[in-house]
């Protein structure tokens, strides 16, 4: 039986990479995450068997115990690597569905708002049509959520 693999990679398409064995998958609330992430938390999954398919990260020492994997090109967070088992960004997975958290970490550096933020209004659909129209003229040059043989594309303008 083949393995099923899940890929993934940075925004702009420079670093690929796909992976089919996984570990616990979580959100970490940590500060240094949320640095990291530019975020209020991070969310990472181990992954046992991770292969670079395009470009590789380049890497900042976060600590003394820890360094992160970034893209140079766009900035996206890819890895935490500590010497052990590697951990991926899960926002960086084309379906990021596959490796869904199922634990917090480091609470005590939990942001205040957090858990309230599943309450938050929704903007409904017509409410506001300059924004609309803004995000109806966006034109993407970030990566497709899928392999690709060449990027960026010979056409992109």
């Amino acid at each position: 039986m083949s393995a099923t693999f899940h890929s993934g990679g940075c925004q702009c398409g420079a670093i690929r990479f796909r992976a089919s064995s996984f570990g616990r998958s979580s959100i970490c609330h940590c500060r240094m995450c949320q640095k990291a992430f530019g975020g209020i938390f991070g969310a990472l999954v181990t992954a046992h068997d991770l292969e670079w398919t395009r470009g590789s990260p380049r890497r900042f020492a976060s600590s003394n115990r820890a360094q992160r994997g970034f893209c140079a090109d766009c900035g996206t967070p890819l890895t935490f690597e500590t010497g052990g088992p590697l951990e991926i960004a899960v926002g960086t997975f084309d379906d990021p569905t596959v490796v869904a958290p199922t634990i917090q970490v480091n609470p005590t550096d939990k942001v205040s708002f957090f858990d309230g933020l599943c309450a938050l209004p929704t903007r409904k659909n017509g409410a506001e049509p300059n924004a609309e129209a803004f995000k109806a003229s966006i034109i993407s040059f970030q990566h497709p959520d899928h392999d690709t043989t060449q990027w960026p594309p010979r056409d992109r303008r």
